[in-house]
């Protein structure tokens, strides 16, 4: 018994260690052969899984024998899964080819130490077709959710500080069709219309708790997107939160100054695991009180989506966010624009920025909601059809009031108009693309065919707008109506609903309704002529169809526009350097107008050409050190012309034939040159001005919404990723902006906004299921302003507080 006992522990030790002895390997490679780093290795139904390297290889090691399944998966490409057999050998599955595709169902990510967190190599948005940010002849800034969290961004101001060349103008007054935030990117201003690549609304802040991450694409990007949606300088994607293969989520909780309270939840699971039905609930509540004397801002969130993987070859998504919000507007000081301003800057203002000159009493409500449903189908290995609808609407009812110095009554007095509001937009969006990627002798060609419907309704059933007294800059007070002949010393206007509603009940009521139409077509192809030389080339036609008041045909018109994009890319390293230059077009629809001498009989319509942007830039993206350093350097120059402006003959006719320009450079670094941290940095320095103008309180001026000449950023994080400080971190940053013109016209003057830096740090402990932040903002409690022909103080000194537990 004593030799057999041995001899069994022997053999049961030998049968374990075989049993468990199987090995699977490969490598990972796209449709033109090139290794791809990153991909999720999951053998299905087990927490099993692994990454493949930086040359594609992967291996899975100590299996049981036996029959399994194996998912292969990756952003931007189509989940593969692969049947396996392990029988006490190692088993390789050579090389394994995945297919690009949309975003459409993620799989789970195997924990583990993520080389460059800051960044993203990769999107099927900014192209309308998966495509490596190396491989892209547009330059564009992605945010990532990481970045978000070692943040604790809790609004989307302060998220959109991390993009190279982005700044502020006015954050949102919650007006009706155009209450979002507007923002300068090179040279121009913009407001984010696009969530998951498809227009969507807000007359609110955007909701930072289902962001993924955003993208800021530069320069105009009408060729693929449209002019609804984007500006001369860019456009704003959000790409939010999707479901993903598994059961999992977060719970999430912020507190801090000015009463800042944020509950968020993060939940996904399984439907039916059989069937491939995913769905993932983001939510939402914050309240915020405002550092002046009023004004707070609270909302609640809820944004569903479900993924249904029907087979490999088809699959559905539904997305929706929708927004309860109610706010009181920021009061901006609104600068004269044709009268001389008699303070030139903040000093002669004697402006106290404690001071809110609005009420707790008067509020706007801000209902949004935005829904898309997606399907996608794998027509062959090439092919794949992309069917997408989006609806949004927004509404805004509530108390709507403005400051603004009239230069009538002197002493830098602004005077107080205000209304009640009750506004609606809604869109509607159709898109079929038909993505391709496939090869004609030996060149690879990526491609997108698609058509596009857009439709847009506005109703205006608000007031009119009332005069309610005067205030100063320092605080004082007055009821004389700079528009009435009758001197009135002093007259109480108290900021009470029932004191407005009484006045506003002299008010008219407006009945309106508006609408218009896009019908779009577009194509756009990268084609690779070597391994290392790629040509993009994109051109759409667009159609514009205004019906203006739908009472009256009298304001319709109609515009047909064609507007072309090229880029040409060459890797002098290949995966590691790429060069690039683009040519890039945006335009506007320009509506008629009367012309002639109406003494001379009667005035005629004049019809224009839409106005047009052409951008040039050439630049360099690199990506080496096994992706620890993703840096682009770019200069643009972008021409504005076609604008339609008074003719200098005849102040009865219109002209078409005003200029602008704007060029500029901009560099961009996200870096992790050591484990455990990352870095994130940009610099832009832009030069706009009107070149061409009859208007000349203008010409050569910087236009007011090209915003600071230079702007930079700058955040570290640095976790300690082993021994005993392991799980603790620290965050230091900072952004600033050069001095920057709240109005600077002929005919009124300058006035100028002080440049600022703004520093911010953070403390941080992460553990497997929980994290644990403190975070300051504006450190050193800089007093600084931001505008757009307008004043607006921002936020000083705040600590932030967050606890975050994973499941």
């Amino acid at each position: 018994m004593r030799t057999f006992l041995p001899v069994l522990l022997f053999l049961l030790i030998t049968c374990l260690s075989y049993g468990q002895s199987g090995k699977l390997k490969g490598v990972v490679l796209d449709n033109s052969k090139k290794s791809i780093p990153g991909v999720t290795v999951l053998i299905k139904d087990t927490k099993i899984g692994t990454q493949s390297d930086s040359d594609g290889v992967f291996e899975l090691s100590n299996l049981n024998d036996g029959n399994y399944t194996l998912s292969i998966s990756s952003i931007g490409f189509k989940t593969k899964e692969l049947p396996v057999t392990i029988a006490q050998n190692e088993v390789d599955l050579n090389t394994i080819t995945l297919y690009e595709g949309d975003e459409i169902l993620r799989e789970v990510l195997v924990q583990g130490e993520s080389e460059n967190k800051f960044s993203r190599n990769q999107t099927a948005y900014v192209a309308k077709l998966p495509l490596r940010d190396f491989e892209n002849t547009q330059v564009y800034s992605t945010i990532t959710n990481y970045l978000l969290k070692s943040q604790i961004v809790t609004n989307f101001d302060d998220a959109l500080k991390n993009a190279a060349g982005v700044e502020n103008l006015w954050t949102s007054t919650g007006r009706g069709g155009d209450g979002a935030g507007y923002y300068s990117l090179r040279g121009f201003s913009v407001q984010p219309k696009l969530v998951n690549g498809l227009p969507g609304l807000t007359n609110g802040t955007i909701n930072p708790a289902n962001i993924e991450r955003i993208e800021v694409l530069k320069g105009p990007s009408a060729t693929l997107f449209g002019n609804a949606v984007s500006s001369y300088g860019g456009l704003i994607n959000v790409v939010t939160k999707k479901p993903y293969v598994g059961t999992g989520g977060e719970l999430s909780f912020t507190t801090g100054s000015f009463g800042l309270n944020q509950v968020t939840g993060d939940f996904n699971t399984a439907l039916s695991k059989e069937k491939g039905i995913y769905f993932r609930l983001n939510t939402s509540y914050a309240t915020e009180r405002s550092f002046q004397d009023a004004g707070f801002r609270k909302s609640f969130f809820v944004a569903p989506s479900l993924s249904y993987k029907v087979n490999n070859n088809l699959s559905f998504s539904f997305y929706g966010e929708i927004t309860q919000a109610e706010q009181t507007n920021p009061m901006f000081l609104f600068l004269n624009r044709t009268a001389p301003t008699e303070s030139k800057n903040m000093k002669e203002l004697n402006y106290n920025y404690k001071l809110s000159f609005t009420s707790n009493d008067l509020t706007l409500q801000n209902p949004t909601q935005n829904y898309r449903v997606e399907m996608d189908y794998k027509l062959s290995d090439t092919w794949q059809s992309q069917t997408l609808i989006s609806k949004s609407a927004t509404s805004t009812k509530g108390y709507y009031s403005y400051l603004f110095d009239y230069g009538i009554l002197g002493n830098d007095t602004f005077s107080r108009f205000l209304n009640k509001q009750n506004e609606y937009t809604g869109t509607s969006d159709i898109q079929q693309n038909f993505i391709g990627d496939f090869k004609l002798g030996t060149l690879r060609n990526r491609v997108v065919l698609g058509l596009d419907y857009f439709t847009a309704t506005a109703t205006s059933n608000g007031t009119g707008y009332a005069f309610y007294g005067n205030v100063t800059p320092e605080g004082g007070s007055s009821g004389d109506d700079p528009f009435t002949p009758k001197v009135v010393e002093t007259t109480a206007y108290p900021l009470s609903t029932a004191a407005v509603d009484a006045v506003l009940a002299r008010q008219g009521v407006s009945n309106a309704k508006s609408k218009y139409n896009i019908y779009s077509a577009y194509a756009s192809d990268v084609l690779n002529l070597t391994n290392n030389l790629s040509v993009m080339v994109g051109l759409r036609l667009d159609h514009f169809d205004n019906q203006g008041d739908i009472a009256t045909g009298e304001d319709n018109y109609n515009q047909t526009t064609l507007s072309p994009k090229l880029g040409l890319l060459f890797e002098p390293v290949t995966d590691k350097v790429s060069i690039f230059a683009n040519f890039q077009n945006g335009f506007t629809n320009v509506a008629p107008a009367l012309v002639g001498n109406p003494e001379a009989g009667p005035q005629t319509i004049k019809t224009f050409r839409p106005e047009q942007a052409n951008q040039i830039e050439f630049g360099i993206k690199t990506n080496i050190i096994r992706n620890k350093l993703n840096a682009t350097i770019s200069y643009y120059d972008i021409r504005v012309k076609d604008q339609v402006m008074t003719d200098p003959t005849s102040p009865f006719n219109k002209i078409q034939d005003g200029e602008i320009y704007s060029k500029g450079f901009e560099i961009e670094v996200n870096a992790n040159p050591v484990r455990g941290l990352n870095v994130r940095a940009g610099y832009s320095n832009n030069d706009s001005k009107t070149t061409k103008t009859d208007y000349t309180d203008i010409l050569d001026k910087r236009p007011l919404g090209a915003g600071p000449k230079t702007l930079y950023n700058f955040w570290a994080n640095y976790e300690a990723p082993g021994g005993k400080l392991k799980g603790f971190g620290l965050g230091l940053g900072f952004n600033g902006a050069s001095e920057r013109y709240a109005i600077n016209y002929v005919s009124t003057g300058d006035f100028m906004l002080p440049a600022y830096t703004v520093a911010n740090a953070s403390l941080f402990f992460q553990a497997e299921n929980y994290r644990i932040g403190l975070k300051l903002n504006n450190a050193f409690n800089k007093e600084y302003y931001k505008g757009w022909s307008t004043i607006a103080p921002q936020t000083p000194r705040a600590l932030l507080a967050n606890f975050t537990y994973t499941f």
